[in-house]
């Protein structure tokens, strides 16, 4: 027998618009995240400037970062800064010296005191009157501060997320946003790490499957504009790319869909696809320029069952059993429920 409690476990809102799903970034719904754009991180100087400055420098953090968010304020995408600040408080009584690797490492290094200069943002990343300036998070996880609470507000469903570092504060947060339902970009350009491998493994590895899309600034910028003209959707000629940019191919032609099959974009085999490959267009997230993204890395395209055109049935098979029709939702058990 089904548990009665089953279909509450299994449904709910996934919180965003069902009518966004596409390529755009709608501008009164999409908002601009910069974690920690502060001197510890970005300034020669800074508490961790040593460790941080490698990938500052090769990506040209800053620049980046001033360019989104200048670019973000012009067309209208509300901007919220994520800073840390730590008080007498935090370590004296809270003890959070002892939750963690980073924060042990960020109280030996005395990173982000409250009102410090290494606290401060960097002087060409100052908020300005319009832009919102959240609570301190006190380890990775910007969501435990007052950002759900802005997002909400707002209406926002879809956050970029630009700043440091990669593989802590943008990672632990891009991932909490998934999870809450967001459709979340992570700007390649516009983010430092403390050591390239780091900076490596969360651009081309972790972000791509945890995002819907790993875009440059220019990319972001240009998707916004796109996203108020009238004609976003995929054309013949486009450049697809996976979520972690690599190129896939040129898109051949769009199919609509039939009786029997769902619409897709044929790829035509060549240096890159050992065969003609048949994309679902619901892989389709984001459009920039003439490039579309797929919300799959190139890095395992070739895992994905697309040799054939996608059929209706087969897209039912993939959606699983109704929730009231599986009996035990792990095979031979169900999830404990508390009274």
């Amino acid at each position: 027998m089904t548990d009665p409690n089953y279909e509450a476990l299994v449904t709910g809102d996934t919180y965003l618009p069902k009518e966004e799903a596409g390529t755009s970034f709608p501008p009164d719904r999409t908002a601009l995240l910069v974690i920690d754009p502060v001197n510890d991180f970005l300034s020669e100087g800074g508490a961790a400037w040593e460790m941080t400055q490698t990938t500052v420098k090769m990506v040209d953090v800053v620049s980046h970062l001033k360019w989104a968010i200048e670019g973000a304020r012009t067309l209208g995408i509300p901007v919220l800064f994520g800073p840390m600040a730590y008080t007498e408080e935090d370590y004296a009584d809270e003890q959070l010296q002892r939750k963690s690797g980073i924060n042990r490492l960020m109280f030996e290094k005395k990173m982000f005191l409250a009102g410090s200069w290494g606290a401060d943002f960097h002087p060409d990343l100052q908020p300005r009157e319009g832009d919102t300036v959240l609570l301190p998070h006190k380890s990775c996880d910007v969501f435990r501060t007052d950002l759900p609470e802005h997002l909400q507000r707002r209406r926002i469903t879809h956050l970029v997320i630009a700043g440091m570092t990669a593989n802590l504060c943008c990672e632990s947060t891009g991932r909490h946003a998934m999870e809450e339902g967001y459709d979340v970009t992570f700007l390649s350009d516009a983010i430092g790490a403390a050591t390239v491998p780091e900076y490596e493994a969360s651009i081309h590895l972790n972000f791509p499957l945890i995002a819907n899309a790993v875009l440059t600034v220019d990319e972001f910028l240009a998707a916004v504009q796109s996203s108020t003209s009238d004609s976003i959707d995929v054309q013949p000629g486009d450049t697809v790319r996976g979520s972690d940019h690599g190129e896939i191919g040129t898109v051949a032609e769009v199919a609509e869909a039939t009786e029997e099959t769902e619409s897709y974009l044929l790829v035509r085999r060549g240096l890159i696809l050992k065969s003609d490959t048949f994309i679902p267009l619901d892989a389709v997230v984001k459009r920039s320029g003439t490039d579309v993204f797929i919300n799959i890395p190139k890095l395992i395209f070739a895992e994905m069952p697309w040799g054939e055109p996608p059929t209706r049935t087969d897209r039912r098979a993939k959606h699983g059993p109704p929730a009231m029709e599986v009996g035990n939702l792990y095979g031979s058990r169900s999830p404990s429920i508390q009274d």
